[in-house]
């Protein structure tokens, strides 16, 4: 029987190329996002088998999202945390309340709504991988990325605690660690675009190598750097 897994944020960046990899590796994908058309596209460039139009950041949202899943998929046996966005990346005083709230929902409360509606049926089917993308800025820092990095820390240590409630059950929780890529992000969140050695393709093959893992073996987390990266953060 197929595997089967549900990606978020699948139109675009990691989330499109996992869907890809997922695909050639013969799950069954389903790969969520804000808007349609961008679905529509992205499920014909990765051969995903169904899309959903989801706000991740609305908790009815993912209520819905369970019940489509549950009638297209049966069950669910990973899911990929992948939307996520700098919002504004400025120094903490040029940030506005809705910047920030939008940056904590959009990066970590998402997060937690995907686990507090899904793991229940992992639990009771005793198995199951949840996969959490985060950043760098979850371990390292660097100016202006602080409201941000603090969201991103906040899904590494949340999927290093749901390690510790799922473990008992033979469900998985793994947290992704992607350095600078070459994605869309920077212009989203308008910083300068770089140039990068990392690619999407690379973060989606390390995503489907920690799903792959036999079930007795967990990868916790692991930090993806692009060579052309200098490591000079705090």
């Amino acid at each position: 029987m197929k595997k089967t897994v549900i990606i978020t944020g699948g139109s675009s960046g990691y989330g499109l190329a996992a869907a890809g990899a997922f695909k050639r590796a013969g799950y069954t994908v389903l790969i969520t996002a804000r808007h349609e058309d961008a679905l529509q596209s992205a499920q014909k460039a990765s051969g995903a088998d169904y899309i959903f139009v989801q706000d991740v950041t609305d908790y009815d949202g993912w209520l819905r999202l369970k019940a489509f899943a549950a009638q297209k998929l049966g069950v669910v046996d990973v899911l990929v945390n992948n939307a996520g966005g700098g919002i504004r990346i400025k120094p903490v005083e040029e940030q506005t309340r809705e910047t920030i709230d939008q940056s904590i929902a959009l990066n970590l409360t998402a997060v937690i709504y995907s686990a507090n509606v899904f793991v229940p049926q992992m639990k009771a089917r005793k198995r199951g991988t949840m996969i959490n993308v985060t950043s760098v800025c979850a371990t390292h820092a660097w100016p202006s990325w602080s409201v941000y990095a603090a969201a991103k820390s906040g899904v590494r240590s949340f999927t290093k605690g749901m390690q510790t409630e799922l473990q008992p059950f033979g469900v998985r929780a793994t947290c992704i660690i992607p350095a600078s890529c070459g994605t869309n992000f920077s212009k989203s969140a308008g910083t300068p675009a770089g140039v990068h050695s990392l690619t999407a393709d690379d973060i989606a093959n390390t995503i489907l190598y920690a799903a792959e893992l036999p079930e007795t073996a967990i990868m916790e987390e692991v930090t993806v750097w692009g060579m052309s990266q200098m490591v000079q953060p705090l």
